[in-house]
């Protein structure tokens, strides 16, 4: 058996009550600190940041780890690509002490009411008139049509993973890694109090609820996280646009900007046709 060395004194922290006797990383890390939130909340820090971007295939060698480690890796994005502060993640505006935990929540009623929230016409703000307002989710208007059925899974989520680490950062210079102590990468957006989507909820434990469910149905993965955006893998898409149409509906719940902001035409129908198939998932809050 090979022995594996414990965790650096610098991500050691990242867990309270000592839960971190006993777990072991074999993956040197970069340079890097703690970060603790800046609302005081004296909890100790809630990620572990690296002061520089990855290299090529070390998100995977830490994913493979997390088994032994308890650390789930994030690669984070800066609000802007300038900031020396890297916000939010190096300025600490981090808000866990805010959040409930994601398994109190069910995910299809919170994507049912989302759903009713974002199809309901007000006529006194509304831009669109309601013919042209509920086409936008055609053909299920303002009729929720329940969960996306689980799909077959034909790939290895971890793999998968893997892969959409390595094409992040190939797309973007700039990212940084994060260690968050969470046992899925789900729980680590929560563990860490992201407040990306805060003008859809205020509680991240209830994206990470959904995600959870993403998770089991969809081989998700948690990879990438900004400001306000999410990237996840995906290990089993929707093959049929029927299928696609399904899990289009869900994602309109859950981020109505990826269709109302995304690319034209702005409907649900022509969002589906670009989900068949598509290994890689995004979400951006306005």
């Amino acid at each position: 058996m090979i022995a594996h060395p414990p965790l650096p004194a610098e991500v050691q922290v990242l867990f309270v009550d000592g839960d971190a006797v006993g777990r072991t990383l074999s993956v040197p890390l970069p340079p890097g600190q703690a970060v603790v939130s800046d609302e005081g909340n004296g909890d100790g820090p809630v990620l572990w940041l690296s002061a520089r971007s990855p290299e090529s295939g070390l998100w995977a060698r830490l994913r493979a780890e997390h088994g032994r480690s308890g650390l789930w890796p994030l690669l984070l994005q800066a609000h802007d690509v300038d900031d020396d502060e890297f916000r939010p993640w190096g300025a600490g505006e981090l808000f866990p002490a805010g959040m409930s935990k994601p398994q109190g929540h069910d995910p299809a009623a919170l994507l049912a009411g989302w759903w009713a929230d974002h199809t309901t016409v007000a006529e006194d703000v509304d831009m669109l008139p309601p013919a042209e307002r509920l086409a936008v989710t055609a053909p299920y208007g303002r009729d929720w049509p329940g969960l996306a059925p689980s799909a077959d899974r034909g790939n290895d989520p971890d793999r998968v993973a893997d892969d959409l680490a390595d094409e992040l950062l190939a797309v973007f210079s700039k990212l940084r890694l994060g260690l968050v102590a969470a046992d899925r990468g789900s729980d680590a957006l929560t563990v860490a109090g992201w407040v990306g989507p805060l003008n859809h909820t205020n509680d991240t434990a209830e994206i990470s609820a959904v995600v959870a469910d993403w998770e089991r149905r969809f081989g998700v993965r948690v990879v990438g996280v900004g400001f306000a955006t999410l990237d996840l893998s995906v290990a089993a898409p929707p093959t049929t646009h029927e299928q696609a149409l399904a899990v289009a509906a869900e994602h309109f719940a859950f981020c109505p900007d990826n269709v109302w902001q995304g690319r034209e035409p702005c409907t649900l129908t022509a969002y589906a046709e670009r989900l068949v198939g598509e290994r890689s998932w995004s979400f951006w809050w306005d």
